[in-house]
């Protein structure tokens, strides 16, 4: 059963017939007090619940009436109206424990699809299974094994090396979520491989058959923004000589993938709301808006919350893009994994340099890559293992092989022994920081290419650290 609560007959009864349509059995009460009867004894499937039920319009009575009803159904997800003018007020009441909100009017197919996307995210998960493939289900692979073989731990998606805990977490989590049409914020630091995730939630959903656009909204101005997005017709602008599809038009149908969503300023972020909410947009120079049925997948190295007390990223925006949330571990957080990713970039690389035979990595070699750092992650150890394969040559790398290419690293202190008497990791950053800002004469944006990072990660660490 599906409880709606409004005071609106119109809206009760419209809802009641679209969900009736879809084949699910509505409830629909006029009162909290009905509501509450309701919750009481039974246990709905799923909540849809208007803000306010008298001539004021604070929404504090939605509020209590969500409070209560999460005292007594505290797993049934919960999807607020709205309307447009109070998003704020959903905000609220997405921190009280709504599961999601809708603002009025909606689109009864984007509310039926944020319908679809709770109860299948809230429904419990099936039994664990052993063995058996499960490819025409885009389930996840069994793990590798200790020696692996360079394939990853997704049958049908990009290869995704690795066997730690944290990992596999993350891997599990999207099998779940990728069928669904939920939102995904995929957060970490940089290099910890979030488009490589962002890819398989694409893979592994049904949208599988359609395109994956990926989008760096980094240093994107918002001029720059609307005409890439959106598109435009010709004659919008100077230099406008013919139509041209935006971003948004050409994943129709399929994903789009929102790298560095943290860099967007804050006029752009207005604009990005309005699509996701209402599903559809204005090519410039147009005055027709267009639908648009696009799964949005983002991703950031930033501190979001942070960005949000500071006023420099909006709090609805955040509600909207983060229904899911997969946080990457670093790279030192997930230790057993670098010797396993080492020797696949070694196949890689010998792949890709046409070099005669497969290089083989020393148990050595494994331990002492293993007790870095590796600030910039998976991509730095991608290079480092690389170089020293070009400049090596040889046919078994040790750990001096190694040692040379790090010491190359914009970081001395990684050069160290692997092992006791290492500083904490935090130290060795803050060294390597330092370092870099020594070597390339204070140029932010060259330290920051040199350690893998964005500038805004970069700053946000020497905050951290006290580093002026």
């Amino acid at each position: 059963m599906i409880l709606i609560i409004d005071d609106d007959i119109g809206i009760r009864t419209s809802l009641t017939m679209m969900l009736r349509r879809a084949g699910y059995e509505p409830l629909a009460v006029a009162s909290p007090k009905e509501a509450i009867d309701i919750v009481r004894q039974q246990k709905p499937r799923l909540i849809l619940m208007d803000m306010n039920y008298s001539l004021t319009t604070s929404g504090d009575e939605g509020l209590i009436l969500l409070k209560q009803v999460k005292l007594f159904q505290p797993d049934v997800p919960v999807i607020l109206m709205t309307a447009w003018g109070s998003i704020q007020l959903a905000v609220k009441g997405m921190r009280a424990g709504a599961f999601d909100f809708v603002t009025k009017p909606w689109s009864n197919a984007a509310l039926m699809q944020q319908i679809e996307n709770a109860l299948e995210i809230t429904k419990d998960p099936p039994p664990a299974k052993v063995g058996g493939s499960q490819r025409n289900q885009g389930r996840l692979a069994s793990p590798l094994s200790g020696e692996g073989k360079g394939g990853g731990l997704l049958e049908d998606g990009p290869t995704i090396v690795g066997r730690s805990p944290a990992l596999l977490q993350v891997l599990e989590t999207v099998r779940r979520i990728a069928p669904t049409n939920a939102s995904v914020l995929i957060t970490g630091e940089s290099g910890t491989g979030k488009e490589l995730i962002a890819e398989a939630v694409h893979r592994l959903s049904r949208r599988r058959e359609q395109r994956f656009v990926k989008v760096n909204l980094g240093g994107m101005s918002q001029s720059l923004f609307e005409s890439e997005m959106f598109g435009y017709r010709q004659g919008a602008f100077t230099g406008a000589n013919s139509d041209r599809e935006g971003r948004f038009a050409v994943a129709d149908g399929g994903t789009i993938f929102l790298d560095e969503i943290g860099d967007l300023d804050m006029g752009s972020q207005v604009k990005l709301l309005r699509v996701l909410q209402d599903h559809t947009f204005e090519p410039l120079g147009d005055t027709r808006p267009r639908q648009v049925d696009v799964r949005v997948v983002c991703a950031t190295n930033a501190d979001l919350p942070l960005l949000i007390s500071e006023h420099r990223f909006r709090e609805d925006l955040y509600y909207r893009i983060n229904l899911i949330t997969l946080r990457l571990p670093a790279l030192r957080e997930r230790r057993e994994d670098i010797p396993l990713l080492a020797r696949y970039f070694i196949r890689e690389a010998g792949r890709a340099q046409s070099l005669p035979n497969t290089a083989q990595l020393l148990p050595e070699a494994e331990r002492y890559l293993a007790g870095l750092p590796w600030p910039g992650n998976i991509r730095q150890l991608k290079n480092v293992v690389e170089r020293t394969m070009l400049v090596s040559q040889k046919q078994q790398l040790g750990r001096e092989d190694f040692e040379l290419q790090v010491r190359q690293e914009p970081r001395a202190e990684m050069g160290a022994h692997a092992g006791e008497g290492l500083p904490t990791l935090e130290e060795q950053e803050r060294q390597a920081i330092i370092d870099a800002l020594k070597q390339y004469d204070g140029n932010v944006s060259r330290v920051a290419l040199a350690l893998g990072l964005s500038r805004g990660a970069l700053y946000r660490r020497m905050e951290k650290y006290g580093i002026g």
